[in-house]
This record gives C-alpha cells, sequence and structure tokens, in this order.
C-alpha cells in the first residue's frame, strides 16, 4: 500500500518536475519529524498548560487554606474582638497573610459565623446559578467559649479550558477556592 503510494506520487511528480529532482523527493524523509512534531506538538502543549494551571489551582487553594487558618486566631483568641474588629479590619488582617497569589482587596469574600454553644448547621453552598451569592455572608466573631465557622472565598479564573473546562465550577470560566475553620474561641477576657 505504501509503496503504491509513493509510486503514484512519483508518477504525478515526473511529470510535473524533472525526473532526478523528483525521484529525490519522493526519497526524502528529513521533514517527517518535523511533521509528526507538528501534529503531537498542540495536545501536548495544551495538556502541559492544563497540568500547569491545576498546579496552580492548588497551590492557590494552599495558600487560602493557610491564610483562614492563620486568620482565624485572632478570632479564637479574642484579639479580634477586644480589638473590636468589624468584617473591614478582618479582611485586612486576611489580605496580610496572603502575599500577592491574589486580588485580596476585590476578590476575597468572608463569610464569619458565631453558633454559641449549639453545634453548628450544615453549611449552605454559596453558589447559586454558577454564580458566587455573597449576600448572606456575615461576620459575627461571638464571645468566649462559642463555635465559629470562618470561611473565605475568591474566584479563582480558570485561562486553560480546551481541554472540557473541567477546573470551573463558576459561570465564566472561574473556580470556587473555598478555605474553611471551626473552632471554639478559647475563653479571653
Amino acid at each position: 500500500m505504501l509503496d503504491l503510494t509513493r509510486r503514484t506520487l512519483a508518477t504525478r511528480l515526473c511529470r510535473l518536475l524533472p525526473p532526478r529532482l523528483a525521484r529525490r523527493f519522493v526519497r526524502e524523509e528529513k521533514g517527517a519529524t518535523a511533521v509528526e512534531f507538528a501534529l503531537v506538538a498542540a495536545p501536548f502543549l495544551a495538556l502541559l498548560f492544563a497540568i500547569m494551571e491545576t498546579a496552580f489551582v492548588f497551590f492557590a487553594g494552599q495558600t487560602l487554606e493557610a491564610a483562614t487558618a492563620d486568620s482565624s486566631r485572632l478570632i479564637m483568641t479574642g484579639q479580634a474582638q477586644t480589638a473590636k474588629f468589624g468584617k473591614a479590619e478582618f479582611k485586612t488582617e486576611v489580605c496580610k497573610r496572603i502575599y500577592g497569589l491574589f486580588d485580596c482587596a476585590n476578590g476575597i469574600h468572608i463569610d464569619v459565623k458565631s453558633y454559641g454553644n449549639s453545634a453548628p448547621s450544615a453549611p449552605v453552598s454559596p453558589v447559586s446559578n454558577g454564580q458566587l451569592n455573597t449576600a448572606s455572608m456575615t461576620y459575627n466573631a461571638g464571645g468566649p467559649g462559642d463555635i465559629v465557622v470562618v470561611s473565605l472565598y475568591y474566584e479563582w479564573p480558570v485561562y486553560v479550558t480546551m481541554l472540557g473546562n473541567n477546573l470551573s465550577n463558576l459561570n465564566g470560566s472561574k473556580r470556587l477556592l473555598t478555605a474553611t475553620a471551626v473552632f471554639r474561641n478559647e475563653p479571653y477576657n
């Protein structure tokens, strides 16, 4: 089959080109590697960028988790309550713990809920119809001995969408990163 194709190609080329040049063109295989690379390069690069973006999403998630754990200690130890922190002051403290990876001022959403001594209720998803709903997010740091749930949300942009958009869980090619800390406040004065 391959021989037949080469012979057909060689016959057609002989009509168009001088015979010596046609034979040399048919036998030449130096460009095969370039053609094979061109066929494989696009899927390889797409996969490579998808792997890199997935790694960035996991890294950003871990950074958000660390910032949540670190800034939640301010509430747990009573420092936020005694300093009369509001939502804006607590967000400033969170932003101090996130180093240049996020647009903290415009992108981080904070939800702090206090449950007294009762167990926290089941969490309600802040996503409705593919959009982050921030209307129900509050700031209540509670008092000594209260159970508190601190949640941070960030809409991470997803750039590599060629492979089925599996990283996106919000509209507009975004992934909602969530970090939560649940704890009982210490008995501070």
